[in-house]
């Protein structure tokens, strides 16, 4: 059988067709899944009590999603560190992200689950970044730092997850952020 040129171009335009699908599927895959997570999840977020004692950045908000609504129990904590943010450069990197953020908050030793990405929170842009912990108690769990700035004033987000939950959750977390009142709570409180 002897291919013509148009029927070899046919070909050779499906085969590239078929092997830039398969390239793209897995990307699509695991966008669709975190979709999917979020479709079946309905994060309801309670405003809890916060936790901590108090520091030179003061209390901030605290958030509860209880597991029937995430999957499982994810605490959210939220305050403001004005002044803190490199005015010239925001959160630039994870470097920054680590030294911005409330790890602190949490204790025990984290280790970074991968690289960290950026985020934006309404008009602010800034890093995530999920981490395994392994705190004092004997609890274990993961984090998911976040930190977002407008010129020199910031927002750290840490989120608590427990023992075995999946940092999937982070869309919701964003989203919520990204909600009218946590967006009216941080121009109030950044002064925007």
């Amino acid at each position: 059988m002897r291919l013509t040129g148009r029927t070899f171009a046919v070909t050779v335009s499906a085969a590239l067709i078929l092997v830039a699908a398969i390239a793209v599927l897995p990307i699509l895959s695991t966008e669709l899944a975190n979709k999917s997570v979020l479709r079946a999840l309905r994060p309801v977020w309670t405003e809890a009590h916060w936790p901590f004692p108090t520091d030179p950045w003061g209390k901030g908000k605290a958030f509860r999603c209880r597991a029937a609504d995430c999957g499982s129990e994810v605490h959210l904590y939220v305050r403001a560190k004005l002044g803190f943010c490199n005015c010239a450069t925001g959160i630039a990197d994870d470097t920054d992200l680590e030294q911005m953020g409330d790890l602190a908050l949490i204790g025990g030793q984290a280790k970074p689950l991968g690289a960290g990405r950026p985020i934006t929170v309404g008009s602010m842009r800034g890093r995530t970044r999920a981490y395994s912990v392994s705190a004092a108690q004997n609890r274990n769990g993961a984090v998911i730092s976040l930190a977002f700035n407008q010129r020199c004033d910031m927002v750290a987000a840490t989120v608590l997850l427990q023992h075995g939950a999946s940092t999937s959750i982070e869309p919701a977390v964003l989203e919520f952020l990204n909600s009218e009142i946590m967006l009216k709570w941080a121009e109030t409180t950044l002064g925007l």
